[in-house]
């Protein structure tokens, strides 16, 4: 998407998916440019929004593909039957995966563009009609808008908060890797009207993101610091998972509807913030979800920047400030989200930041990268004010994924993070 955000979808309702293979495999990305717990699901509405992965004795497919990044990472996938090579961006933050699809033309026969899916040629394809069950919600707080289109098809049309819109039918397809690996066919969006040029491979905890639907039970990916670079990704068992530091997703019991909270995004216990080697003063409390769900934070891939609440951002501005506050671009905010910026990159004179987990967990973040070209000469800290989107989240962007291994271990329910040089192949 040309835009520094994605936001995650809403999430959506159960739905049972049958048992399947273990896939472990990865794929090539390309750049734009050239969201272990009580297994007892009837005593909590967060369990039963999320997948239980398959731990059978399935047999694993491991792959290992490069990728490229600027704004997101993009995964360029093989759907259907042959395959077609799709464009998505891959977004733990989202869980309906969406593809660009050809809309026909009744009139003029033209050549779909090489970036679109064309169903008719998948003899695996098929929509979803209005009477299947994710055209009726029965979870009214996690629906995605559906309604019935005039062939009697499960259509849908969704927002980002930055403005995007996709719209189209629910359909399923398979992803087929080889001749002798696929998945099942999974449930997807067939975008027709779409004000964007790449899809979405939805990677949350949702019942229908592209890891339940396929059970895969673990994925990674190391992003390099510079988008001319090549970076790694694996779905699947990565041999560099030993020297990780993991840390517990959190798990929602059976409360009072909270309206702030996201349950099936990966929501990690974060305890604080070091900047220049001095610890803020911000209460851990600040990134753990309160009464109504706000102040959760989240790791998302598909978001560029990180967002903290205002508890949070203020202290670090007040940091930066005492730092540097002589060289701030006075006036200047980035995106209506970000204030602390430079007309050079400063970095050194602030020092290394650490984002603090528990159970030891950490990124660490070196100055030479603490600030984030964002346009022509301008540096701005890669900071955002979750309130300027509409949040009430603390949301881990990729910049700050940069360099270390993140992974998503759900069968085990954490999140590991691994220092590396994401520019090497790792």
């Amino acid at each position: 998407m040309a835009s520094f955000l994605f936001l995650f979808f809403c999430s959506l309702f159960p739905l049972s998916l049958s048992a399947t293979t273990h896939l472990s495999l990865s794929f090539p990305l390309f750049t734009p440019d050239s969201r272990p717990p009580s297994t007892t699901a009837t005593n909590s509405l967060h369990d039963s929004l999320i997948s239980r992965p398959n731990k059978g004795g399935a047999p694993s497919y491991n792959y290992k593909l490069p990728f490229k990044y600027s704004m997101a990472p993009i995964v360029s996938l093989p759907i259907g039957t042959p395959p077609q090579t799709q464009q998505l961006v891959l977004d733990t933050g989202s869980q309906l995966s969406w593809i660009q699809c050809h809309k026909k033309k009744p009139v003029v026969r033209t050549s779909p563009p090489a970036t679109m899916f064309d169903p008719s040629l998948s003899s695996t394809f098929s929509n979803l009609p209005c009477n299947h069950p994710i055209c009726k919600p029965r979870v009214p707080d996690f629906t995605l808008p559906t309604t019935c289109d005039q062939n009697r098809l499960c259509h849908y049309s969704y927002f980002y908060a930055d403005g995007t819109l996709a719209e189209g039918n629910l359909v399923r397809e398979k992803f087929t890797f080889s001749r002798a690996t696929s998945t099942p066919p999974l449930t997807l969006g067939c975008a027709q009207d779409t004000s964007d040029t790449k899809g979405i491979l939805g990677m949350n905890l949702g019942r229908l993101s592209f890891p339940s639907q396929a059970k895969i039970t673990k994925f990674s990916y190391c992003i390099p610091s510079r988008p001319v670079q090549t970076g790694t990704f694996y779905l699947g068992n990565n041999p560099n998972s030993p020297n990780f530091q993991y840390v517990d997703l959190l798990t929602f019991g059976q409360r009072q509807r909270m309206p702030n909270l996201d349950p099936v995004a990966y929501t990690v216990a974060m305890l604080g913030v070091r900047l220049g080697g001095k610890r803020l003063s911000i209460p851990p409390s600040v990134f753990r979800p309160d009464g109504g769900g706000a102040g959760q934070t989240m790791v998302d891939s598909g978001s560029e920047l990180t967002y903290f609440v205002d508890e949070a951002y203020k202290e670090v501005k007040e940091e930066i400030v005492r730092l540097v506050g002589a060289k701030l671009k006075k006036g200047y905010t980035y995106g209506n989200v970000a204030d602390m910026c430079f007309d050079s990159n400063i970095g050194a004179l602030i020092g290394d930041m650490v984002l603090e987990f528990d159970k030891g967990a950490e990124i660490m973040i070196p100055k030479e990268q603490i600030l984030h070209n964002v346009e022509g000469k301008v540096w701005c800290v890669a900071i955002g004010r979750s309130d300027m989107i509409g949040a009430a989240s603390n949301i881990i962007g990729n910049v700050h994924q940069r360099n270390h291994w993140v992974e998503f271990d759900l069968a085990n329910r954490r999140v590991g993070f691994g220092k590396a040089d994401c520019s090497r192949s790792v």
